[in-house]
């Protein structure tokens, strides 16, 4: 058998030259395949008669001829190459068929051929592929992080370049995952559907860092909110007050631009850029389907691949990317409403809406600004997300309404009177989001708008009902300690009518005698920040 085994190893060695000549490891597994097969046919029937495991013999002979050619052969590869799967998979069939003559020759015998079985161990040449499949995985995952890196370093963000209105790094990644799914179908392994859940995780996770490094830098809700300024209470009844008022008025829009410009996110990224990253993330997320459903029918057309296989959707997925798709979306989303309201607009709302007198320094210029920003955003923003984002801005600039109400620092006092021009100019507000019908639906802005619409009646209320109003809500929150002293209630954010911190800021708003000294006796607020 040894002797039968260099022979084949000779003919092998000479073929090596031959035009498309299969690797010569592939040959010499061929030809010790049917040496075997000739050995139990012929020989082993005969020898039996001196030898009870004759086949058994001579095929564990041949196995460890080969075994020791397939061992030098392993150590010398470094990658996955079509010969090295070729040899490997001839290794494997040949050392099935070997093991099966064994285990038929021995069926008789005492120990039921583990002697001679425990003389052939395993090529492992599965294993062997399993691993060379896994660094093939990891130089292409590592492949596609250093493009994913490069390219977000060059990418501009711009609306113009391509139909989608998305970012063209993105169609890369995306064109790149594609091909590395259809490269490896393509590799000529018995073991597709118990590799692909690692390749799967890993372009998942690509996926991941894709994302995270897109929407970094945008900001989000808090980021753009500004900070309060301390309760004060108005200054009235003074003859210059007029002059007062204009004063106060320069001073507050220097220090609102101040506590504006103080913000943790880059602000110098504008909208349409923001907009690009929404549409990206819409797109990615809508893509990722697509697919999914290819790799499927790649996996039922692979080798070896069964319906339970198929059926089982664990592996074939990305688990991760799609939630941070939408994580992300709604992240992006607040983000470019409140930096459009509390960042671009500021001018016009923070430091422009009631400072001084109201009637004087209405809503007209914040919807004519805000207006076209929403035009902008039309323009860039995907259709399929463009109620979703206009909706995110209609609830900031209801925020951002109520914070100039009830948080405008001293430069802003409401009579009785003013409440009617307040509650026009939010009417006006919520008519820019309707649009005669050709905006968003009259119940989305109605349920929007629910707790601005609550608070508005605080500022028609009397101040003698206000106060106390004020008294019996504390005396609820804070039970016996509001009878020896009425705390001062903390800032929630959190508008409410029944909320005391709510009432306290209407009243430290309101432009009357009684308001003014309630809150001097009580809390001693100053008249100034």
């Amino acid at each position: 058998m040894r002797m039968r085994m260099e022979k084949a190893d000779s003919s092998r060695r000479s073929s090596r030259n031959q035009p498309n000549a299969l690797p010569m490891l592939s040959i010499l597994a061929k030809d010790i395949g049917e040496l075997a097969t000739k050995e139990k046919e012929v020989f082993s029937p005969i020898l039996k008669k001196w030898h009870p495991l004759a086949a058994g013999v001579a095929v564990a002979t041949l196995h460890t001829c080969f075994g020791s050619e397939l061992k030098q052969f392993v150590l010398g590869i470094t990658e996955l190459t079509p010969d090295a799967v070729k040899v490997l998979r001839a290794a494997e069939k040949l050392e099935k068929d070997l093991v099966q003559i064994a285990v038929e020759d021995a069926v008789d015998s005492d120990d039921g051929g583990k002697a001679v079985i425990r003389e052939m161990p395993p090529f492992e040449a599965e294993a062997v592929i399993a691993n060379l499949v896994k660094v093939w995985i990891k130089m292409r995952l590592d492949r596609v992080k250093e493009w994913i890196d490069r390219n977000l370093q060059q990418e501009v963000w711009n609306p113009r370049l391509n139909e989608e209105r998305c970012a063209p790094s993105a169609v890369e990644v995306l064109r790149i995952i594609d091909e590395t799914l259809d490269a490896f179908f393509q590799l000529p392994i018995p073991t597709h559907p118990a590799l692909l859940p690692d390749l799967m995780t890993g372009l998942d996770r690509c996926l991941l860092h894709y994302i995270s490094k897109m929407k970094s830098g945008c900001g989000s809700r808090s980021t753009f909110t500004p900070a309060m300024p301390a309760l004060t209470r108005c200054t009235t009844g003074s003859k210059l007050q007029g002059v007062w008022k204009k004063k106060e008025k320069l001073q507050v829009t220097q220090r609102r631009k101040s506590q504006v410009g103080t913000l943790n996110g880059d602000t110098s990224l504008s909208m349409p850029q923001i907009c690009v990253r929404m549409n990206t993330l819409q797109h990615i997320r809508a893509q990722l389907e697509v697919l999914e459903k290819r790799t499927v029918t790649c996996l039922r057309n692979a080798e070896s691949a069964s319906a339970n296989d198929i059926a089982n959707g664990v592996g074939k997925k990305f688990e991760l990317s799609p939630g941070a798709c939408l994580e992300g979306f709604q992240q992006l989303c607040e983000a470019v409403a409140y930096k459009v309201i509390f960042h671009d607009l500021s001018h016009v709302l923070l430091d422009g809406l009631y400072v001084g007198e109201p009637s004087s320094a209405r809503i007209e210029p914040v919807l004519k600004e805000l207006e076209q920003e929403l035009e902008i955003i039309s323009e860039t923003v995907d259709s399929k997300l463009r109620n979703r984002v206009i909706t995110d801005i209609m609830k900031a600039s209801f925020d951002g309404f109520l914070l100039v109400l009830l948080a405008g620092g001293p430069s802003r006092s409401f009579t009785r009177q003013d409440s009617q021009i307040i509650e026009d100019d939010f009417k006006s507000l919520k008519d820019l989001y309707w649009s005669n019908g050709d905006g968003l639906p009259n119940d989305l802005i109605d349920k929007c708008s629910k707790t601005v619409r609550e608070i508005l009646p605080l500022f028609r209320t009397d101040t003698e009902s206000l106060i106390d109003r004020f008294r019996r809500t504390t005396l609820e929150t804070y039970g016996p300690l509001a009878k020896a002293r009425f705390p001062l209630p903390p800032t929630s954010g959190q508008w409410n009518p029944t909320e005391p911190n709510t009432l306290v800021r209407v009243l430290c708003n309101r432009n009357d005698e009684e308001a003014t000294k309630y809150l001097k006796k009580t809390y001693n607020l100053p008249k100034k920040l």
